[in-house]
């Protein structure tokens, strides 16, 4: 049995991980095991929505590779291993900061990003909520090159355990200190204020690579404060899966364009 089978079993064990620290070393005492939206999480965009767009991105990758037939020139295949998951480690999580930033300052782009910032308890699940068409843009850039410039297969298998174990850490609920840690790698401590109603619009855009954030004066880590709430500023925003993803073509409206731009 290869790592293909072991995958899930991975993402889900370091998922029961996570909840146990969550109830052991929480950062915000009072927020339930099962939260608001807790289900439709992970019944709608855990499961179904994941198990649907893979083949969606994949079958689109495969069918572009048909077309252009570009894996066939083995441009990395002769790299080592590690190289080639550092390559698309570093870049891609370079291009979801760069587009993170512009989502949250493009009124159009915020639209289908806003469904991720609507969760108000932020826990483990909280990533898992991201309105399809971002996730078919994110993940198609992720992976498409790793396919067309014929990297081993294996580097997708960990690249997207990576991914998934590394969203559910950053939106923890745990009470994280990682000290120097936290100007090289993200974590809760920091991405939590990402979301945060204060601060979310403006800063702590990084996922994986907190060095961006740094490097560019995004970075936002106060050592004796926390988040006093989050979520949007929109008060009628849907609670299922479906309503919250028309929500996203609803007409712009003035008053509604102001909170867009002063929202997380």
């Amino acid at each position: 049995m290869g790592l293909d089978f072991f995958s899930p079993v991975i993402v889900a064990g370091s998922a029961i991980v996570l909840i146990i620290l969550e109830r052991t070393f929480p950062y915000s005492d009072r927020q339930p095991l099962f939260r608001k939206g807790f289900w439709t999480d992970l019944g709608m965009y855990t499961l179904f929505q994941s198990y649907i767009l893979s083949w969606v991105i994949f079958g689109f990758i495969h069918w572009l590779d048909g077309q252009t037939g570009m894996s066939r020139f083995q441009i990395i295949s002769h790299w080592p291993k590690a190289f080639q998951y550092i390559l698309f480690f570093v870049t891609h999580d370079l291009y979801i900061y760069l587009f993170h930033r512009w989502q949250h300052q493009n009124k159009y782009l915020y639209r289908i990003h806003e469904a991720h910032h609507s969760v108000e308890e932020v826990d483990w699940l909280a990533g898992a909520r991201s309105h399809s068409l971002e996730i078919i843009i994110n993940q198609t850039i992720e992976f498409l090159p790793i396919i067309l410039l014929s990297a081993a297969p294996v580097v997708v298998l960990i690249k997207g355990i990576v991914d998934a174990v590394w969203g559910m850490y950053i939106h923890s609920n745990i009470d994280v200190r990682s000290g120097w840690v936290q100007y090289f790698f993200n974590g809760p401590e920091m991405h939590r204020w990402h979301h945060s109603k204060v601060k979310g619009n403006s800063v702590n855009y990084s996922t994986k690579l907190a060095v961006w954030d740094w490097m560019f004066g995004t970075a936002y880590l106060p050592r004796l404060q926390k988040p006093s709430a989050y979520g949007l500023s929109i008060s009628n925003f849907p609670k299922g899966y479906f309503s919250q993803h028309l929500y996203a073509f609803r007409p712009f409206r003035k008053p509604e364009s102001k909170t867009i731009e002063h929202s997380q």
